[in-house]
């Protein structure tokens, strides 16, 4: 294909960090972004051509996007996947991820179930309607983590259950259709930021990802383990994305057991918080390389510039209040550290207000750089605090 510049306008339904981060990258290639979001000003709408306010399921605001972009994209997987799908048809625009893929994963038993159905590796699952099924589910597995099979993110929606005493409770907690998911002995989280293009498919070195109540603290690259587990972490990633449809990023959340078994975890159809380490970390960005994939330019390299770490921000108040972040001069002064605030007007606890990067100058994975640079991060984000 020719690519030339000043290029198409993108259309992003979702205006959050991932819009924001998406636009950035966008505008150095020449393509401007044009969000919908319901919140007004919403993160994004500093950095992009425009804000469509509306819903994730208003046709009205789906409509008025379509109508002037060239291509639609999504960042949140509360997008109404049939919406986009007619409203693309309706324009004759490209939407990709493609809107059956967006369906498939934004289910997590249908994601399971596909993903099972074709041969990789997933722990052991049930679908839970009811507490009976949730009891049948106990039996079979031990202890399980009962899951929200829609709308659940950053931990909301899992609930871990260890007995019988526990299961009303647990049910009442998730509130609809969910899945036991039999606990896993994991060694580590790992993940992989994989990239479908329109004939090529390219992956990131993989990362190890550190949580704590369920939400992502850092996320280490190179992962700190053997080189036959990042290869296998690779090929099941890469068979991950036979199964789903459409260009762009998909982040592929992996659990690496003590006998150096993968399994896969969840997938987001879209880029994700554990590949933020690429902005700095990699050659080409996943943010970048999402712009590239979904209007079907050529991807770039996903090589790694040097060992990263990456540290979310996290919300550290008790009650919500204004956001303003202070001692920002700390990581500022700091050799190879990178801040990246989202611009969320208010902070919450433990909500997402930005991250930041740690690299390795040098460039060499020694042994103990991952361990080295994950102090460093750490210290830095610790030292932030919200006035």
């Amino acid at each position: 294909m020719t690519v030339t510049v000043p290029g198409p306008t993108l259309g992003v339904v979702g205006g959050g960090q991932l819009g924001r981060m998406l636009a950035e990258a966008a505008a150095p290639l020449g393509v401007e972004v044009i969000v919908l979001d319901p919140t007004p000003d919403c993160p994004a709408a500093p950095v992009v051509r425009d804000q469509v306010v509306g819903d994730f399921d208003d046709e009205a605001a789906f409509r008025e996007l379509a109508s002037r972009v060239d291509a639609l994209t999504f960042e949140i997987e509360l997008a109404d996947a049939d919406l986009l799908d007619e409203v693309a048809d309706e324009f004759g625009l490209s939407v990709h991820p493609s809107p059956e893929t967006l369906s498939l994963i934004e289910d997590k038993l249908v994601q399971k179930r596909a993903l099972a159905d074709a041969g990789v590796p997933v722990p052991p699952f049930h679908r839970v309607d009811d507490a009976d099924d949730l009891r049948e589910a106990l039996s079979e597995f031990g202890s399980v983590m009962l899951k929200a099979r829609t709308g659940g993110y950053d931990g909301r929606g899992n609930v871990p259950v260890h007995d019988e005493s526990d299961v009303e409770d647990a049910i009442d907690a998730v509130g609809g259709p969910a899945m036991a998911e039999a606990f896993v002995d994991f060694e580590r989280e790992l993940s992989v930021i994989a990239v479908q293009g329109d004939d090529e498919v390219r992956t990131f070195p993989v990362g190890e990802n550190i949580h704590e109540e369920e939400i992502l603290r850092e996320t280490v690259v190179p992962a700190r383990t053997t080189d036959e587990v990042l290869e296998r972490a690779d090929e099941v990633a890469r068979d991950v994305l036979s199964v789903l449809d459409g260009r762009g990023v998909f982040g592929i959340e992996l659990f690496e057991t003590p006998d150096g078994d993968i399994s896969v975890n969840e997938i987001a159809p879209r880029p994700h918080n554990s590949g933020h380490w690429t902005i700095e970390g990699a050659r080409t960005s996943q943010f970048e390389q999402h712009v590239r994939a979904v209007l079907g330019w050529p991807l770039g390299s996903t090589a790694r510039r040097s060992p990263t770490v990456m540290a979310n921000v996290l919300g550290t108040v008790d009650e919500a209040r204004p956001a303003r972040l202070g001692s920002v001069e700390s990581v500022l002064a700091a050799d190879g550290a990178s801040l990246h605030w989202y611009g969320k007007d208010e902070v919450r606890p433990l909500r997402k207000m930005g991250h930041l990067t740690v690299t390795d100058e040098s460039g060499e994975a020694d042994e103990d750089a991952g361990e080295r640079l994950l102090t460093r991060a750490r210290d830095l984000r610790d030292g932030l605090t919200f006035e």
